[in-house]
């Protein structure tokens, strides 16, 4: 589908005056969405368990916190920015009992309305609004007056209002600063997937682990394996994302452009590309999605293993040590 770009300048508020937005869960997006909102003038309100860590946050936040349930009684839109994995159980216990014809279902991406694990009936409207950051970074750019670029997109329009309301609903989180991206569910439902799966977490995550093997296991220090494949990925990373590939290639030694060339086609290549095809083809075909809930009714017992694994990994245990030498980082360790 053809995108639109949207700004400020295209919509206002206006739809959302008046009218009570409830936000299912105060962690990462939910926590930046509620606070930019009412930051915007909107009211808001807040569903989430008061004795959890993020329902603590949310009190703190200024929020009271309550039920899903009533949350969704009195409110006319409603935000679900709940994990992936429990936001069937969560709208068929919740949400469906007290939603009337009307209200507004907001998603924050697209992935249990496209794979069909929530059927919002046909009187509500089902709209979606992603920014294309985490909610830390939608919290605080929104604070220095700027904004995260988002996607947008109505997928089912049940009074007419949906795309107002849509619109409405990016700009009050920020959006409008950034630029918002009309879409579809499929296609950010699918793209994020891809993204995540084949570059930005997996295909990433492998390629700093299988460069720290290689350099390891031909005898060269842990140390120098960790900053060479792991370390400076953020250096090169920055580059990209300020210019574009020709800016990083600009920016480094011609030794290093021209190594990368040389050996960068050798390394991720037709076959790779061919790869990434049969990911794109398991996401698009909702393999990937039964895969992921099957595990989540499983316990996550194979996610959980992953996890385990992943965490005793040479790069992982050096790059701990050498965090701890770089304060200037501000190193995070998790548990």
């Amino acid at each position: 589908m053809a995108i639109e770009t949207l700004y400020d300048k295209d919509g206002s508020l206006e739809p959302l005056s008046g009218k009570t937005v409830a936000v299912l869960g105060y962690g990462s997006q939910g926590h930046a969405h509620a606070q930019n909102l009412r930051d915007s003038g909107v009211k808001v309100i807040v569903a989430n368990r008061k004795d959890s860590a993020n329902g603590k946050l949310a009190i703190e936040h200024g929020f009271d916190p309550m039920s899903v349930a009533d949350a969704v009684k009195v409110a006319d839109l409603i935000v679900v920015a709940l994990p992936d994995e429990v936001q069937p159980d969560v709208y068929d216990e919740g949400i469906a009992p007290n939603l009337e014809a009307g209200k507004t279902l907001v998603f924050t991406h697209g992935f249990n309305v496209h794979f069909k694990t929530i059927t919002p009936p046909a009187d509500v409207n089902v709209i979606m609004v992603a920014p294309k950051g985490p909610g830390h970074t939608v919290r605080w750019e929104y604070e220095r007056g700027g904004g995260v670029p988002c996607l947008m997109s109505v997928h089912q329009d049940a009074d007419g209002k949906a795309r107002d309301l849509a619109l409405a609903y990016a700009i009050g989180v920020g959006g409008g600063k950034g630029g918002i991206l009309t879409t579809s569910f499929k296609d950010e439902c699918e793209t994020d997937l891809f993204g995540e799966q084949v570059v930005l977490c997996g295909g990433l995550s492998e390629l700093i682990k299988k460069g720290f093997e290689t350099l390891v296991e031909a005898g060269y220090p842990p140390e120098l394996a960790y900053f060479e494949t792991c370390h400076e990925v953020k250096l090169i990373v920055d580059l990209i994302v300020r210019g574009g590939l020709k800016y990083m290639r600009y920016s480094v030694s011609n030794t290093a452009e021209f190594g990368d060339y040389y050996s960068g086609p050798k390394i991720v290549n037709d076959e790779t590309k061919a790869r990434m095809k049969e990911a794109l083809e398991r996401i698009q075909k909702g393999e990937f999605a039964k895969t992921f809930r099957d595990d989540y009714a499983n316990d996550f017992k194979w996610f959980k293993r992953q996890r385990e694994e992943n965490v005793e990994h040479g790069v992982e245990k050096i790059g701990k040590e050498l965090r701890g030498m770089m304060p200037w980082l501000d190193p995070v360790e998790i548990d």
